[in-house]
């Protein structure tokens, strides 16, 4: 049953989904190479939840997104491009005595520097520390704005970077996946940050990774949390949520359900421009495909297919094929799909008319082969 036909409090004009957490201002670079080699960054936004947040918008979705920005140019900015996404905000609170999280994007490339990461690499260098959205803490739940939106959700995403961030988040996702939810899918994303864990005990994840309802791994994410990337071992480790997704960019995604069932469903082919938030945009099209009542193969490859749009982009989001080209790829035979080559130019399958391809969005560097679903 789809989420929107689930049955319940229905609350007029309230976002289908919810997602929760931090995002930050981001700066990126003029050119490749090492910073001390960047003249110039141009001012962007960005983060995991926000950006699940606006694909699902983006994949007609209500969604709004709930976190804390600083009372800065910074908070303003981020506001106002989610906003822009077509997402919810009314719930966000400036912070006048915090800043704006941000962080800088690195990208390699053929410079010849020594500390040049190299081409299709690239590095996020992170200043969060004492953000506004690490001061998000169960007061949230008392706030009206943010009661109003939560209770009236069927969806509502999280991610493990919500419980790095301070005590208080780590209390705040424990409290929501605590309340009853009889009317409420909820959706987490491990999200591995190994630098945002340093000063923090990863052991607080595992209990709240087995309380949602939907599980969303990276393979390689897993092997560095858990020793283990392996889709059957996960499903053993993480036994109460639904669904288990567990997601090997290089191959494959596999969606485990609680009875033993399970889809697998191969990588599309795509020439990456920049990896950077197609994880994210995968969660946005599986959980889009959930709430939409699809069978989980379609889940899987609408998810597939958010990620490689995400991939031919130089930012974080990107622009998503017309809906009937969409419906006609989730529709392909297994040989039409495995056929289908996604690059900054456009997209082009067997299971589509015979037109010139249908673009995603521009590239601003040489694209290289890669496959979608990488994080």
């Amino acid at each position: 049953m789809p989420l929107e036909d689930t049955p319940g409090p229905a609350r007029p004009g309230a976002p289908t989904a919810v997602c929760l957490g931090e995002s930050m201002a981001v700066l990126l670079p003029d050119r490749p190479g090492p910073l001390e080699s960047v003249e110039h960054f141009r001012l962007s936004v960005g983060g995991a939840e926000s950006n699940v947040a606006g694909t699902l918008a983006a994949l007609g979705v209500p969604t709004a997104w709930i976190s804390r920005v600083g009372d800065d140019g910074f908070g303003r900015r981020l506001l106002a491009e989610v906003a822009a996404r077509g997402v919810d905000v009314s719930a966000v609170a400036v912070d006048r005595d915090r800043p704006t999280g941000l962080y800088l994007k690195e990208v390699g490339g053929s410079t010849g520097h020594r500390h040049d990461l190299g081409p299709g690499r690239s590095r996020l260098h992170y200043h969060r520390r004492g953000s506004a959205a690490a001061a998000l803490s169960p007061a949230l739940l008392a706030d009206p704005a943010a009661a109003r939106l939560l209770a009236g959700a069927r969806l509502l995403h999280l991610s493990g970077i919500t419980a790095a961030l301070s005590d208080d988040c780590l209390a705040l996702l424990r409290a929501l996946l605590a309340e009853p939810r009889p009317y409420r899918t909820v959706s987490f994303d491990l999200n591995w940050r190994p630098a945002l864990w340093r000063d923090r005990d990863p052991a607080v994840l595992p209990p709240l990774l087995d309380a949602a309802d939907v599980l969303l791994l990276g393979a390689d994410e897993a092997e560095a949390a858990f020793g283990t990337g392996d889709p059957a071992a996960l499903r053993r480790r993480f036994p109460s949520p639904a669904t288990v997704v567990v997601k090997d960019a290089a191959r494959a995604v596999t969606a485990l359900e609680r009875d033993g069932t399970a889809v697998t469903e191969p990588a599309l082919a795509v020439e990456v421009v920049e990896a950077t938030g197609a994880g994210d945009a995968f969660a946005a099209g599986y959980l889009a495909g959930t709430v939409r009542g699809l069978d989980q193969r379609r889940r899987l490859r609408l998810g597939h297919l958010s990620a490689a749009c995400a991939l031919t982009a130089p930012g974080d989001q990107a622009e998503l094929p017309p809906a009937p080209l969409v419906a006609a790829l989730l529709d392909a035979s297994p040989a039409d799909w495995a056929a289908t080559r996604v690059s900054a130019e456009g997209i082009t399958s067997p299971a589509l008319p015979t037109t010139p391809p249908t673009s995603t969005s521009p590239a601003s560097t040489p694209p290289t082969s890669a496959p979608s679903g990488a994080r």
